[in-house]
């Protein structure tokens, strides 16, 4: 039996009171999730003796797949569209979470692009970090030694080690192939096509780009820069995907977006220990690290 077909007959046997159908479906859903759980403190008191634990288990999850097929009737929602949304969901959160990233996709944005506005396939920057004005700043350069940007300082009451934030940008290029700050920084804005260079390298996808560091970094902080932590939280995935909604790094997942981070942090860390360092990008392979 498929999602609609079970909904239809469900509806069939849906007997509630009408002016307090939804109310009784949300708490007869919260009931039998209740019921599941008691089945499973029997498991966990009684072990091999609960004997019925599997039929039971059986018997509970159908009653709430009816209060949930009851809702979606009471909301006007199609079951199958749901179902088919939340394997989307968690499919851009979890697939291949155990793989080893094998290639980034053949197909990059910039591709068709001119060499000299596509972002490099391999990036080499150094971070130097100096005192200027007792104060720590961090300063970029090239292969070539050339200054890269500003000095940077943490822009902070309290020393937290932001000056070394464009570690997360790096991550961003070489693992999702996606940096208009980057781009700006290293003179490879597609200015041959007028809508991109102003859509997909312009202020506003700059501004996003610098919200997402800044928003992640916040959250980084707040959990030991991520030192041992080898998933992020989902809410803050979803925000970033939502930052870039219409962009062309929408295409990324949410797994894809949460390798960037954990390793953009795991350079940011070594960074901030040694006090700068090499950082290398490999777009081919979509990693980042500092040597």
């Amino acid at each position: 039996m498929d999602f609609e077909e079970y909904q239809v007959e469900a509806a069939k046997t849906d007997n509630l009171p009408e002016d307090k159908a939804l109310l009784v479906a949300f708490l007869g859903l919260g009931g039998e999730a209740g019921s599941l759980l008691t089945e499973y403190k029997k498991m966990l008191r009684d072990g091999s003796a609960h004997e019925r634990f599997p039929a039971n288990v059986t018997e509970e999850l159908g009653d709430v797949l009816w209060y949930v097929a009851t809702v979606a009737n009471r909301l006007k929602l199609d079951l199958g569209e749901i179902a088919a949304t939340n394997i989307a969901k968690t499919r851009d959160r979890w697939s291949g979470e155990d793989e080893q990233p094998g290639g980034i996709s053949p197909s990059l944005p910039d591709d068709r692009f001119p060499a000299e506005e596509r972002l490099p396939r391999v990036l080499r920057i150094r971070f130097e970090e100096i005192t200027q004005n007792a104060r720590k700043v961090v300063h970029l350069k090239d292969e070539s030694g050339g200054g890269l940007g500003n000095h940077l300082q943490d822009n902070s009451y309290d020393e937290d080690g932001y000056r070394y934030h464009d570690a997360m940008h790096l991550a961003h290029l070489a693992v999702l192939g996606w940096s208009p700050v980057l781009r700006k920084l290293l003179k490879r804005k597609r200015r041959s096509n007028t809508m991109t260079d102003e859509i997909e390298d312009g202020g506003r996808a700059i501004v996003i780009e610098e919200a997402i560091v800044a928003f992640v970094y916040n959250y980084a902080k707040n959990h030991a820069y991520l030192d041992g932590i080898t998933k992020v939280d989902y809410e803050l995935l979803r925000t970033i995907k939502s930052l870039t909604n219409g962009l062309e790094v929408s295409r990324w997942s949410l797994r894809d977006w949460e390798r960037a981070i954990l390793q953009g942090f795991a350079v940011w860390r070594s960074l901030a220990k040694e006090c700068g360092g090499i950082v290398v990008c490999d777009m081919a392979n979509r990693t980042i690290s500092r040597e």
